[in-house]
């Protein structure tokens, strides 16, 4: 009896968490934790409930589709329930369901599906009659839902009136409402310059402005709307799913470009996979793929349960957010002294990936998001990049969080600490013999687009500094092949080639160690212009910030940078060492500059003469451009060895084809 109550108090307890996360999700449209882990306490809630069908109450979350209903929109009572999809997270889990469906039918057949991609966005209702907009509703609690209709007509992708003939006198669908990226982006950009807290994801935002009183400022957002479903039309039958979206797209409903009609599960499977791979090139949020038996005669006889349809079931992707904690920060110091504040987070899988680490960029990003240690953060891992925090969850502060305090000192050589300017954001370690430094200067100076020194990466650039074998820049040059027989995993061989790679750098160029050199605000393009202009670094010594200034693409900002790195006599004296191993510091051939203005250039295969951040420079610096891809307004593609479709495409669009040796020609005679 005792164990039974436990249970029970436990069952609350989680019905209660589940209705705060409903409330923060739907009505303040401010999440604090991921999709996964709402549908992880659902998952739970419903095994339990399964276990002890006792304890069922008809207010349970279980027992209806999540939602809730704000102040200021009257109320719409859904003629046809709006269900939500059940989830799945693996391919198994697909099968698993399309096996449950020929149970169902008692027979093993080959049913055909719709895959459409699963829009992150606001479900909504969308209801005309003698083709004219009436009615906008949001899904709510699947019965009952709130009047948008002011919102949901300032959508410029929804039709006020359809067109074409046979328009049913009275048809309702359902779609999701979105924002895609870009506005999403500028929206929060705004509402920090207002001093407004961001939204957390276009989602998000995207219910925030649906809820908006004031239907202007809705209007401002640009929202979209893909149509998705059939929810009722008056004398009026599709036979399919596929034939439904065919037909509203020629009464002027948007659908989804990408839904596919699916002849079985395998092909559903591989479409389910392939957009996964291409979902961050769409510009708006997917986090799944709708997959639907396509007969809506099959679709009635499959029927419903209380909140989901049988007959469909959404594949979501791994999730782009999780909640985390941050258990340190930590102060890393780059090459140029920036002292960067990065946070050390409790592990997380997020994205596909386990998440432990998270960069703040500056200690303005730290005051802008109030973050502490302990704290409970929302991280976010969109397109395969480094994941960011998105926003500190106070509502799980208990008190005991720690601020984080500008340090005053250097976290590596303990030196002095100070900005360049007031104004600045970044605050700098102005020793510039500090180790921490110098290991990212060495790393930049042999990295590939600088002196391209193969085999000097982190682990051993590490090991040289860490042992004392090199203290500048100018040491790198007086290596000898036994210097690196005593480093770890180091053999004859693989110090014969260090060594070897070393002496080939020497022939770079001026361009390259320019670059190298990581004179602050000077990125690869300036180097080529100032390589380009100079042609010798004995120039640089004597240049006035006028002298660069006359160079149209040279601000005053590189100017005074650049004048203020060379007027340094230890710089004139680690260039002394560099000239004297022999390094070519000179630009022996320059190409004049805007004789291929306007010219559009792509690369396609393996280039031998050069690397394609070499091409791309030689390109730009004579004034042309440099594409990734072909179109109709490409100029030339350069050939190397191996191409790929670029070369098929280009053919058919009758673009000049170069190879390695035309384009080397066509550079020398400009």
């Amino acid at each position: 009896m005792e164990n039974l109550e436990k249970i029970h108090n436990n069952i609350e307890k989680l019905r209660k968490e589940i209705r705060r996360h409903d409330w923060r999700y739907y009505v303040l449209a401010d999440p604090e934790i991921s999709d996964k882990e709402y549908d992880d306490l659902m998952r739970r809630l419903e095994k339990t409930e399964k276990e002890y069908p006792q304890f069922i109450r008809a207010d349970s979350p279980t027992q209806r589709v999540s939602g809730g209903g704000i102040k200021g929109f009257s109320v719409v009572n859904h003629s046809v329930k709006m269900l939500s999809l059940d989830n799945t997270y693996s391919i198994e889990e697909l099968k698993q369901w399309e096996g449950k469906l020929k149970r169902l039918l008692k027979r093993d057949i080959d049913l055909d599906y719709i895959a459409e991609p699963k829009i992150d966005g606001v479900s909504c209702s969308l209801t005309y009659e003698k083709g004219v907009f009436i009615l906008g509703a949001t899904r709510g609690d699947g019965r009952v839902g709130e009047d948008i209709t002011s919102n949901i007509r300032t959508i410029k992708t929804v039709p006020l009136k359809l067109i074409g003939k046979d328009i049913p006198k009275l048809i309702e669908v359902r779609g999701e409402i979105y924002l895609d990226r870009s506005n999403f982006e500028s929206i929060n950009r705004q509402r920090l310059k207002e001093g407004v807290s961001i939204f957390a994801n276009p989602r998000n935002a995207a219910g925030g402005s649906l809820k908006l009183l004031d239907s202007k400022v809705t209007g401002r957002r640009n929202l979209k709307c893909f149509i998705h479903s059939f929810g009722r039309a008056q004398n009026y039958r599709f036979e399919t799913q596929c034939r439904f979206l065919e037909k509203i797209k020629v009464w002027g409903l948007r659908v989804n470009p990408y839904n596919k009609c699916c002849k079985n599960l395998e092909e559903v499977i591989d479409y389910c996979l392939n957009l996964q791979k291409k979902r961050e090139s769409l510009g708006y949020d997917v986090d799944g793929v709708a997959v639907k038996v396509n007969s809506l005669s099959l679709q009635e006889k499959f029927g419903v349960t209380l909140k989901s349809p049988r007959w469909a079931v959404a594949y979501k992707f791994p999730a782009h957010q999780a909640t985390s904690v941050v258990e340190n920060i930590l102060f890393r110091v780059g090459r140029t002294g920036i002292i960067t504040p990065v946070a050390v987070l409790r592990p997380v899988e997020c994205g596909g990936v386990t998440i432990a680490r998270s960069t703040l960029h500056n200690f303005d990003e730290i005051k802008r998001l109030d973050i502490r240690i302990g704290d409970t953060v929302l991280v976010e891992r969109a397109g395969e990049v480094i994941p960011k925090i998105i926003k500190v969850i106070t509502s799980k502060r208990k008190g005991q969080n720690k601020r984080i305090k500008i340090p005053k000192e250097c976290p590596v050589c303990k030196g002095v600490v100070a900005k360049e300017k007031e104004e600045e954001i970044y605050w700098y370690c102005i020793n510039p013999d500090c180790p921490a430094r110098f290991k990212q200067t060495l790393l930049h100076f042999a990295s590939r687009g600088a002196m391209d020194i193969e085999g000097m990466g982190k682990s051993v650039v590490e090991e040289i500094v860490n042992r004392g074998k090199i203290r500048s820049l100018g040491k790198i040059y007086k290596f000898k092949k036994d210097d690196f027989l005593d480093l770890p995993l180091f053999a004859e061989k693989r110090a014969q080639n260090l060594y070897e790679a070393i002496q080939k750098s020497k022939n770079q160029g001026l361009e390259r160690f320019l670059y190298g050199l990581g004179v602050r605000h000077v990125g690869a393009k300036v180097a080529a212009i100032l390589a380009g202009e100079f042609g010798n670094i004995d120039r640089f010594f004597t240049l006035k910030q006028i002298d660069l200034e006359k160079i149209s693409e040279i601000g005053p900002v590189v100017a005074k940078s650049v004048v203020k790195f060379f007027s340094q006599l230890k710089i004139k004296k680690m260039v002394g060492k560099f000239k004297e191993s022999g390094l070519l510091l000179k630009e022996e051939k320059k190409i004049k500059r805007n004789v291929l203005e306007g010219k559009t250039f792509v690369f396609t295969g393996e280039l031998s003469g050069f690397t394609r951040l070499q091409a791309q420079k030689i390109v730009e610096e004579a004034g042309g451009k440099r594409t990734l891809s072909v179109s109709k307004n490409t100029n030339f593609l350069v050939v190397g060895a191996n191409p790929g479709s670029k070369y098929e495409k280009a053919k058919k669009l009758g673009i000049i084809l170069l190879s390695e040796e035309k384009f080397e020609k066509l550079i020398a005679s400009k």
